[in-house]
């Protein structure tokens, strides 16, 4: 039986949706909401540790944003991630257009909805949080038909799903998570996509195709700075890039960067403390 190290991870406030959406960008397998913290599960040999966990946390100590943090690990054996997810989730509506539900549960559809589904075993992307609901918003509002969408850390594929869903030719959802290639993969099938979206265990600078119209990036502040460069060579001149996973202080920096690249901001959307960018490559 696999291992896997399980963490509790507490914090006074508790806001669990800035907490989990920040532990992310650690080698994390996947996370669960309780009432009053939060449960981490990491591969053992992730090397993901409570000083890893805590050095994420006491930047919001110093950002004044909570004022204190704990944090307990110990060893488990691997379970049944789905069956511990469908406890807890519903079906969720994204917009009047986008209804995302997991398979097990029914769903009536409205004339001109689009409606998925995602299993999300333990990967991130069911669109319940704010910075994946910010970039299907945005990609509702910018797929005419025809696109060809590059989606970035793709976790459960979601976001490549919806694209095909929208009327985008073809997506490549691209993620260095063994889990979120597998995730993915399982998604895509039961959404019937298959023929149009790939999925790669790959990190970016090891794509070769070029030129593509759209690109998103669900993955937070460090991530998106370190692969900026990556993501021009990938992007065509006039073609569209949303990144999220982004707080409201990340702005600045953030635009800095990607204007430096040659990148104009065209708008900006917030969902609570969340942010997504959206830029224009001229």
């Amino acid at each position: 039986m696999k291992l896997y190290k399980e963490f509790i991870v507490s914090s006074n406030p508790f806001i669990p949706d800035l907490l989990s959406g920040l532990l992310w960008e650690l080698n994390i397998s996947g996370i669960e909401e309780e009432e009053k913290f939060l449960i981490l599960y990491a591969d053992e040999n992730s090397g993901v540790d409570v000083s890893s966990i805590s050095k994420i946390l006491s930047s919001l100590i110093t950002q004044n944003i909570i004022e204190n943090f704990s944090t307990n690990e110990k060893t488990i054996e691997e379970k049944n991630w789905n069956e511990e997810w469908e406890k807890n989730q519903q079906v969720l509506k994204i917009s009047d257009g986008i209804i995302v539900k997991p398979s097990n549960k029914e769903y009536k559809s409205e004339t001109g909805q689009i409606v998925i589904a995602i299993d999300p075993k333990m990967t991130f992307g069911t669109g319940e949080h704010q910075s994946t609901k910010l970039i299907l918003h945005s990609l509702e509002k910018i797929i005419k038909g025809g696109e060809k969408i590059l989606d970035v850390g793709t976790g459960t594929g979601i976001l490549s799903i919806i694209s095909i869903k929208l009327g985008a030719e073809y997506a490549l959802g691209v993620d260095i998570g063994e889990w979120c290639i597998e995730n993915a993969k399982e998604n895509i099938l039961n959404n019937d996509v298959n023929d149009k979206v790939e999925i790669r265990l790959s990190e970016l600078k090891d794509i070769v195709e070029k030129n593509f119209d759209i690109i998103a990036a669900n993955i937070g502040r460090n991530t998106l700075l370190d692969i900026a460069e990556q993501v021009k060579l990938h992007l065509k001149k006039n073609g569209i890039l949303i990144l999220s996973g982004l707080l409201a202080d990340d702005e600045e920096k953030m635009n800095s960067k990607y204007k430096s690249l040659g990148f104009d901001l065209l708008e900006i959307n917030k969902m609570d403390e969340w942010i997504s960018l959206l830029f224009k490559l001229t």
